[in-house]
């Protein structure tokens, strides 16, 4: 007497691959938006981060970092003039934006004459594109 062997046959497996295929192409298609929103959400707690460490600096010395000096200023003293006469480490490094490039750092600024312009250059990485992304 033969017994009768268990298994599956090719055209169940190609099946279940062919749904499973499908299943993970349209979370993929569904999840690509929520990527976008993550690293927005980052540039907007990078620039707070920075704004706030900025304003300390001010604080502690008068003024801002010149756009020479940019964000460095906050983890090395300036060599450049006008030097802090009360620099303190604010910062262990400068983060980069969600695209891994540099924040904008102009000071003073064009948009804030009075201050600095803080921002990041976008998914394209050219600064002052319309894709630039200020964290508001």
């Amino acid at each position: 007497m033969r017994k009768q062997r268990g298994g599956f046959t090719l055209l169940e497996i190609m099946l279940v691959v062919t749904i499973i295929a499908l299943l993970m192409g349209a979370a993929i298609y569904k999840l690509a938006g929520n990527v976008e929103v993550g690293r927005r959400v980052r540039v907007q707690g990078d620039i707070q981060a920075l704004n706030t460490q900025l304003r300390l600096y001010q604080s502690l010395n008068g003024f801002y970092p010149t756009t020479e000096q940019g964000l460095q200023a906050l983890v090395t003293p300036p060599s450049s003039e006008p030097r802090p006469s009360r620099w303190t480490q604010l910062m262990n490094e400068v983060p980069k934006d969600p695209w891994n490039t540099p924040y904008v750092y102009l000071c003073p600024g064009r948009t804030n004459s009075t201050g600095y312009d803080l921002y990041s250059a976008g998914p394209d990485r050219i600064p002052d594109t319309p894709d630039d992304d200020s964290g508001q």
